[in-house]
């Protein structure tokens, strides 16, 4: 029997160097059936980025006519740059039977959260502050001035886990992806997550 199948839609959110990007990659890597949603956003590419497959980097007028438009599920203004997810481009993986994630900041995953209140939200926990710090330094792809910002940002960012589903401590990245492949999965069987099969079930009795 063929069962129609909708991707749930989960939020992962993180403060800065918390290690969301490469937790994120890794899932994808060992899992078809999840996609990331490809956002869109003002900032300038930085060195090994391709637009189209990490970003879809465009200029502030486009952008803000694409808000206009309300072509956006969720955008924010983080450091002076837009970031914002398709909402076209998130239904089309949802209705070719993907899961999607949207990996994006805190004031991205409110408005999500509220739009739809069936997607699942996790938060990506960094072991300590000075892990965060120590990972941001070693990143060497911002200035000081920026780092120092993203630390005094995080702790308010943190706070937000309150708010969330689920929480990942990224202390061992294959402890951490194997964490989120879990709720990953018994989201999947929730009895709304179900809906269509059971329905089909039915039809077909």
């Amino acid at each position: 029997m063929s069962t129609p199948k909708k991707g749930n839609i989960f939020i992962i959110s993180a403060a800065s160097g918390t290690g969301k990007t490469t937790l994120v990659s890794r899932l994808l890597k060992h899992h078809g059936d999840i996609r990331v949603s490809i956002s869109h956003t003002t900032r300038q590419a930085r060195e090994g980025e391709v637009h189209g497959k990490h970003y879809y980097f465009i200029d502030i007028p486009k952008f803000e006519n694409l808000i206009r438009e309300n072509a956006f599920l969720e955008h924010a203004k983080v450091f002076d740059n837009y970031y914002g997810t398709s909402i076209e481009g998130v239904n089309l993986l949802r209705e070719q039977g993907y899961d999607v994630i949207l990996e994006i900041d805190i004031q991205g995953a409110e408005q999500v959260r509220r739009i739809l209140p069936d997607a699942c939200s996790i938060f990506i926990l960094p072991p300590s502050f000075q892990i965060l710090a120590e990972r941001l330094i070693g990143r060497a792809t911002d200035s000081e001035e920026v780092i120092n910002k993203r630390l005094n940002k995080a702790r308010h960012e943190i706070e937000q886990a309150f708010f969330f589903d689920y929480v990942v401590v990224n202390e061992d990245l294959d402890v951490a992806e194997n964490d989120l492949l879990h709720i990953i999965k018994a989201h999947r069987l929730k009895q709304n997550s179900q809906q269509l099969f059971i329905e089909n079930l039915l039809e077909n009795s």
